[in-house]
């Protein structure tokens, strides 16, 4: 697959690719900084599946738009728990989710993140990136789970563990914890922090750098960096996302307690779902 074929079909994601085969992808919701959507759930997977097919790829720098890289809504959590997300849903996204963090995982070429401001939802999918720099201003928390009243089972519970190990990854996860840039330094989240002005500067030099090495010994190094990884995931990632479909179906009054009350439906298109 060439880029002209696939660099206009996704609504959250602007690809450029440079001569050298450095593809840039640029996150975005409507322009703005990407929040997480059943549109970005459902594009992400199809976007990796066309990233990977093109060979002219030889590195990818993933960023988000304007000051903050993933954005949760405020009431991402509540969609769940409304009955607005049926069991179809879940299936349905259960489905994207794994295609998802398995694409990241099992991508042939590297992958530098450049992370733009804050990343509050989502973070799984900075620490499947093989590079990491950030601005000063990120900081990593979880919005999405716990005090959304939802289960991290989405990947989170394999992969802070990977990177904190299991106690810091649960005082995280269990406490709402924000980790600030330069902690994320000390504690090997993120590879680099540098100004805002620097990012994209500082993201597309290691690119390059990955992008003059041989392919070949850049792909190996890269599946074999990731074995333990993959095998995480393989064991972990289905049940985790079925425990937490559980969880938030039986919290639905439409399906377990009847003590919730519905939000009704979000806009079509854009409705929060796995």
């Amino acid at each position: 697959m060439k880029l002209a074929e696939y660099a206009e079909q996704f609504r959250t994601a602007e690809l450029r690719r440079t001569d050298d085969g450095v593809l840039t992808v640029r996150l975005h919701y409507r322009e703005g900084p990407l929040t997480w959507t059943a549109l970005a759930h459902r594009e992400f997977p199809r976007l990796l599946d066309a990233v990977g097919s093109d060979a002219a790829n030889r590195v990818v720098v993933l960023t988000g738009t304007g000051d903050a890289f993933i954005r949760t809504p405020e009431n991402y959590g509540a969609v769940y728990r409304s009955g607005t997300v049926q069991p179809s849903d879940w299936e349905r996204g259960i489905g994207e989710a794994t295609r998802m963090l398995h694409g990241l995982a099992d991508l042939s070429v590297p992958i530098v993140a450049a992370v733009n401001g804050p990343v509050t939802g989502h973070s799984e999918l900075v620490l499947l990136c093989d590079l990491v720099v950030c601005t000063t201003d990120t900081y990593f928390e979880d919005r999405a789970h716990l005090a959304g009243g939802l289960v991290p089972g989405d990947g989170m519970q394999v992969l802070w563990p990977m990177v904190l190990g299991p106690v810091r990854a649960r005082h995280f996860l269990l406490a709402g914890q924000r980790i600030p840039a330069a902690e994320a330094l000390a504690l090997g989240v993120v590879g680099e922090v540098v100004p805002r002005e620097r990012l994209l500067d500082r993201a597309t030099e290691l690119a390059l750098g990955l992008a003059a090495a041989d392919p070949l010994v850049l792909r190996h190094t890269r599946r074999l960096l990731y074995r333990p990884v993959r095998r995480a995931l393989h064991d972990e990632l289905v049940p985790g996302l079925g425990i937490e479909a559980y969880v938030a179906l039986s919290r639905s009054p439409q399906f377990g307690s009847d003590d919730q009350t519905p939000l009704g439906r979000t806009t079509q298109g854009d409705q929060h779902g796995r």
